[in-house]
């Protein structure tokens, strides 16, 4: 981040503000909102930022700035039409460790003013970095239309029960997840229509009813996180990773989607490349045991879909055993993710009338599979995780049948911005990418309907 967004209270506190044209009253207007004591220096200063500035018991200096205008100040704000004097300022500030914005010219000073969505108690800041305040002002007036006024009430009323929660419930996590379910019940509903006397009485009796032993109970979400793009994530896999008290992830897993993890959650990381082991398959099995049975949320991520070559049975199967609640949240599973980013539909009544999914690598390092059966003309197999056993899947299709001129695909880092669609055919590709880098999670998909690539690739 070129810009760290925070919260900073300003009431009671100095502001400065040179310049006093139609930017500055701009700035004036929120400072003016933020509590703090406004001082105004310009020569000319425009009528309604006068009246801020009697109204905030403020101070209007007209005249041109002095470098003595600083002393006090928490903050300094540059809002003039003399690029020159501004960056004169800014200097100054610098010099002095105020902190000090340059309108229309961020690279000058230490912070920027966000677009503001404002719910009081709640507040949503939208920054473009600087880069684009037009675009930033742009998502403000989209969430500005889809965020009810009245949540603002609702954190005020969250407020007035979290000491009466705290004496019920010792327990953080227990309160939190109290909270959480609060937000996900009909208390919401009846705020937002106005019915604050029946908000409060329903969430009264759900405090005094609040169980911290049952609330404190640990439990596994083993989610899907589909095969690289967040923005593949099901609505339940993102509601879930950002309930969860600890997140289990490998390397199929991007880093976009750990980031949408909570702040606070613990991250640990399990990665698995190929024959080599951050943590053996048990330790990972008996990793959610533990983080579960400490009473956590404990979130696994799995690339693509858990159910789909992604070992999710042998990760439920000891949490089974050991009597500890979990849910299953399916992904989009590689093929399908993969193959419709690539462009190359599984299944095209012109081209193939099924779709086998098959692993390339046996849990014995070996490439055993029932080849006569994948042989089809009318049928596409992908492969997961045969990148390093290609020559062989090629020269063994081949050998039991299929043509050397069928088409094939090898998907490199599918559906993020690195995408590498690498096609050939059975006979060829092994040849063609020798020497060559191919980055890992792959994919292979043979059959005819590859050759439909060229004419439906749109994701680049």
């Amino acid at each position: 981040m070129e810009f760290l967004p925070i919260s900073w209270r300003l009431q009671g506190k100095q502001a400065l503000l040179v310049g006093g044209g139609e930017v500055a009253l701009r700035k004036g207007r929120l400072l003016h909102r933020s509590g703090a004591l406004l001082r105004v220096v310009a020569p000319d200063v425009c009528a309604e930022l006068r009246h801020i500035v009697a109204e905030g018991t403020g101070q209007l200096v007209e005249r041109s700035f002095e470098a003595a205008d600083l002393a006090g100040a928490a903050m300094v704000v540059c809002a003039t039409d003399d690029s020159a004097l501004n960056a004169r300022i800014a200097e100054l500030a610098t010099q002095q460790n105020i902190p000090v914005n340059v309108v229309d010219n961020p690279a000058l000073g230490d912070f920027i003013f966000p677009a503001i969505v404002d719910r009081s108690p709640v507040l949503i800041s939208i920054s473009s970095s600087g880069a684009s305040p037009v675009l930033a002002r742009k998502l403000r007036s989209q969430i500005e239309s889809s965020l009810p006024a009245r949540w603002g009430r609702l954190a005020d009323l969250m407020a007035k029960f979290r000491q009466p929660l705290k004496q019920k419930l010792d327990n953080v996590g227990a309160r939190r997840l109290f909270w959480e379910q609060t937000l996900d019940s009909p208390v919401v509903e009846k705020v937002l229509a106005g019915k604050d006397s029946e908000a409060e009485s329903m969430l009264a009796e759900a405090i005094a009813s609040a169980d911290s032993e049952q609330l404190s109970q640990g439990e596994v979400y083993l989610v899907g996180a589909g095969p690289g793009d967040p923005d593949l994530l099901t609505f339940r896999a993102l509601r879930l990773l950002q309930k969860a008290d600890v997140v289990l992830y490998d390397r199929l897993v991007g880093k976009g989607i750990v980031d949408l993890a909570r702040r606070d959650a613990e991250l640990v990381y399990v990665g698995k490349a190929r024959d080599k082991h951050a943590l053996p398959q048990d330790n990972i099995n008996e990793l959610l045991v533990h983080y579960a049975k400490q009473g956590k949320k404990v979130c696994r991520l799995k690339g693509g879909d858990p159910f789909i070559f992604g070992r999710g049975g042998e990760e439920i199967d000891l949490i089974v055993q050991q009597g500890i609640n979990f849910q299953v949240v399916p992904g989009i599973t590689a093929a399908s993710g993969c193959a419709a980013y690539g462009g190359i539909p599984l299944t095209h009544r012109d081209h193939a009338q099924s779709v086998r999914f098959v692993t390339g690598h046996r849990k014995d390092g070996t490439v055993t599979l029932d080849w006569e059966h994948l042989v089809s003309e009318t049928e596409t197999v992908v492969f997961y995780m045969g990148l390093v056993g290609l020559r062989q899947i090629c020269q063994q299709l081949m050998a039991h049948g299929r043509k050397g001129d069928t088409p094939i695909a090898l998907v490199s880092r599918g559906t993020t911005n690195l995408q590498e669609v690498i096609t050939g055919t059975l006979d060829s590709l092994p040849d063609e990418i020798e020497g060559r880098e191919i980055h890992a999670p792959t994919l292979i998909i043979v059959g005819s309907v590859v050759s439909l690539h060229p004419k439906f690739e749109w994701f680049r």
